[in-house]
């Protein structure tokens, strides 16, 4: 039968709707691979614009590039992949995974044509229909309850949707404190949210212990109430800086972060676990960078702009490539590969490391601007390449 070319035909279309489905069930593969390659973009544009080759100046493209289209594909793959086994539910369907990633790169090509409002939009009906799934998959269709964490990761998209919804409509943002609020909602609750509570159940994980999973219904309770404390303080934080209240929100945010952290997640090494491989140890780079850059932009306000990079650079872009490495290292059945010791994962952190505090610095130089926009931005094009070029082919490679 396999000699008649219908036969063949049928074959070839059922594996190809077996791929698809595939990647459906861990559409981190996609969204991953768009999320650096528009982060790739987002930076490059400042040497297009300081050789001449860009009229306009890259400024809000490039943030906007950097958070949905980098940020944003990030919390998309994980969420998208890890919230249906949180809950035993369905897992994305090739119609949803279709259009979730057809929004995020109409809304990428919209930043960089400049056509903010639509982009924007686009994204928060992006994050709006990724968090419907998610939440009618736990309603309805889960077979056990999600990790209590699930509700900051949840948090993190509402600040997304509210952010870019404010962006995106004229006269939502018709006051500066507006202005402020919905940056800072988009900005840094998109990200900072999932950071908690993704990070309060991965990093044990990653760190060499068990996931975070509460061990009882007592402790899932105290985990669901600590998560909804801390989602509160956090959305607080962004109102009383929006308000004027810039340092106080600023370290409301970094002490209900830290203290967080430290209360869910085990720091210290158990003696019965092996030495910490290069990328645990670039978690915790990731988190120092973060922190440095919330507390410094209390302390600078000046040069907020340049210091928060070592927030959103070596925090939260390092994290994203930390923790991608550690899901592409597990779904491609080579989650020891995580724990060994790499030059290349040592390479990787000390120019994400780089990238971020050369740009930090232009705030203090400022006569060093233009020289230090154009090397932090190919430092950080040469973070993204060296990446995917290491997990190309774990993109593509199935656990078995």
């Amino acid at each position: 039968m396999s000699a008649f070319p219908a036969c063949r035909h049928a074959k070839r279309k059922s594996a190809a709707r077996a791929g698809l489905r595939w990647l459906a069930s861990e559409p981190f593969r996609v969204f991953f691979v768009s999320g650096v390659l528009w982060s790739m973009a987002g930076v490059l544009l400042w040497p297009l614009f300081y050789a001449g080759w860009l009229a306009q100046y890259p400024g809000l493209i490039h943030a906007r590039l950097m958070i949905e289209g980098f940020g944003g594909a990030f919390v998309i793959g994980f969420l998208g992949t890890a919230g249906p086994r949180m809950a035993s539910a369905p897992k994305l369907t090739v119609a949803e995974l279709v259009v979730l990633f057809a929004l995020h790169q109409a809304g990428a090509v919209c930043h960089l044509r400049m056509h903010h409002a639509w982009g924007d939009l686009l994204f928060a009906f992006l994050l709006a229909l990724l968090m419907g799934a998610l939440v009618l998959r736990v309603a309805r269709f889960r077979k056990e309850m999600p990790p209590p964490q699930l509700l900051l990761a949840l948090t993190g998209l509402a600040c997304g949707i509210a952010g870019a919804l404010i962006l995106g409509v004229p006269g939502l943002a018709a006051t500066p404190e507006r202005l402020r609020l919905a940056g800072l909602l988009l900005y840094q609750g998109l990200l900072l949210a999932p950071t908690l509570g993704i990070g309060s159940f991965l990093f044990p994980r990653m760190l060499g212990g068990a996931f975070g999973e509460p061990g009882s219904a007592r402790e899932a309770g105290a985990k669901r109430r600590r998560a909804v404390i801390a989602a509160v303080l956090l959305v607080g934080s962004f109102f009383l800086e929006a308000d004027g209240w810039m340092a106080a929100g600023v370290l409301l945010r970094l002490g209900v972060a830290a203290g967080y952290l430290l209360l869910e997640v085990r720091w210290w090494r158990q003696p019965d676990v092996a030495q910490r491989g290069t990328l645990a140890r670039g978690l915790l780079w990731a988190l120092g960078s973060g922190a440095a850059g919330l507390a410094l932009a209390a302390v600078f306000p000046v040069q907020r702009v340049s210091v928060e990079h070592l927030l959103y650079a070596g925090g939260f872009g390092l994290l994203m490539l930390v923790v991608g490495s550690r899901v592409l290292f597990g779904h491609s059945g080579e989650v020891e590969g995580f724990e060994r010791r790499s030059w290349t994962a040592r390479t990787l952190i000390f120019l994400a490391l780089l990238a971020a505090a050369t740009r930090a610095t232009t705030g203090f130089l400022p006569h060093l601007t233009v020289t230090h926009h154009v090397y932090a931005a190919l430092t950080w094009a040469a973070v993204g390449g060296l990446w995917l070029a290491w997990h190309w082919r774990r993109f593509g490679r199935r656990e078995e």
